[in-house]
């Protein structure tokens, strides 16, 4: 995406009191990022005026990148998969603090995936502002852990649809599904095409999780929510992510879907492979308080999510709130949280050399807080968002 096609305000010069470049954990205070055609120019001192004048913020980090997002502003991608339900999934992501997303579909019935793919394809291709590509979320799934999604529509991979995700397509692409109910060599067949498979909703052995690791398998998809559990005789597929060396893991930090005790935990053994999510729902930065998830009734009570049964149903929550929260509820220091929410989920999709990281060269993708850590504004490849809206002064 280049900044003319960007509907923000287009900024030459951002102001950051405390610089966190996603390498140190040290930060660099007072420091202007300058910009020049949607990339990072140069970091320098502060000059003159420049902190008064210059779009800015107390603690500015390398944009905020969320692989899981269902909804935002009052909008489902399942339930209108089209390019412009995609920039107000967007905009209410930016409310938030996140620059980039990956729009996630959930389980539908047959090949209505094949309209998510379409959805994204023409976001991007209209350089919609964030738009990374689409996270298909099923139906590739195990019956057994199928979580709130419609356990109807749950099926294997087949030829068409290993076909069909196979072409080629202009942004990142992540498939979750469970590698255990799938056709022999499926896993080695999309890795081969370019698809980044994350396992989720399994109730695969650790064994099996290192089989389809071997084959192409990249990372996991909600660690520890919907998939089989360490126990003492089978580490699970929390258990394999764990110990592996290579796989990453989103993780819901809200305080419902994974205890915090357990962030931690993730966070010491994982390092840079742990990434953020929000798996947040259309409630995000909306008004609905309930909704109908091919036939079940979705509520929010406070920012919880739940059927009528009290199973969850995604999160009500932001990326910037879920930094907070690593911060103040798990413990981590502050330059491990913005890492998790923007260096380790650029790394995992295969970003790391544009986004993640606040260098010379780096698309100028940036997310702005105040001291509380709450958004302040959004830069996305130059072009500066507050909140949904236009920068409109500092």
């Amino acid at each position: 995406m280049t900044p003319s096609d960007a509907k923000g305000t287009l900024v030459q010069k951002v102001f950051a009191q405390r610089l966190y470049d996603g390498l140190s954990d040290q930060p660099r205070r007072d420091q202007v990022i300058e910009i020049d055609a949607g990339r990072i120019r140069a970091i320098r001192p502060a000059r003159g005026d420049e902190a008064a004048i210059c779009p800015g913020a107390e603690i500015v980090a390398p944009g905020f990148i969320d692989l899981q997002i269902n909804g935002a502003r009052d909008t489902q991608f399942n339930f209108d998969p089209t390019p412009e339900a995609l920039a107000r999934i967007a905009d209410g992501a930016r409310q938030g603090g996140t620059a980039h997303v990956l729009p996630t579909f959930i389980t539908a019935p047959g090949q209505d995936y094949l309209q998510a793919l379409a959805a994204g394809q023409a976001a991007i291709e209209a350089r919609s502002p964030g738009i990374l590509g689409v996270h298909l979320e099923g139906p590739f799934l195990s019956p057994e852990r199928p979580g709130i999604h419609p356990p109807s529509a749950i099926r294997p991979l087949t030829e068409a649809d290993i076909a069909a995700l196979s072409a080629p397509f202009p942004g990142v692409l992540l498939l979750t599904l469970a590698p255990e109910c799938q056709p022999e060599s499926a896993l080695a067949r999309l890795a081969q095409a370019g698809v980044i498979v994350a396992v989720g909703h399994s109730a695969a052995s650790a064994q099996q999780i290192r089989a389809a690791e071997a084959c192409g398998l990249r990372g996991a998809t909600h660690l520890f929510n919907a998939m089989s559990q360490l126990t003492g005789r089978e580490p699970g597929v929390v258990g394999a992510v764990l110990a592996s060396p290579g796989l990453f893991a989103g993780i819901i930090a809200d305080g419902l879907h994974v205890d915090w005790a357990n962030i931690a935990l993730a966070a010491r053994l994982m390092g840079g492979r742990l990434c953020l999510v929000t798996d947040a729902m259309l409630t995000l930065a909306g008004d609905s308080r309930s909704f109908d998830l091919y036939g079940q009734q979705i509520f929010r009570e406070g920012d919880r999510l739940a059927n009528a049964e009290g199973r969850l149903a995604g999160a009500h929550v932001a990326m910037d709130t879920s930094v907070r929260n690593l911060v103040e509820a798990v413990g981590l220091p502050l330059p491990q949280a913005l890492r998790m929410a923007s260096t380790h989920p650029a790394r995992a999709l295969g970003l790391g050399g544009e986004l993640g990281v606040i260098a010379p060269g780096y698309r100028a993708s940036l997310s702005l807080l105040d001291a509380g850590l709450s958004a302040r504004a959004v830069l996305v490849d130059g072009a500066c968002f507050e909140g949904n809206r236009p920068w409109s002064g500092a």
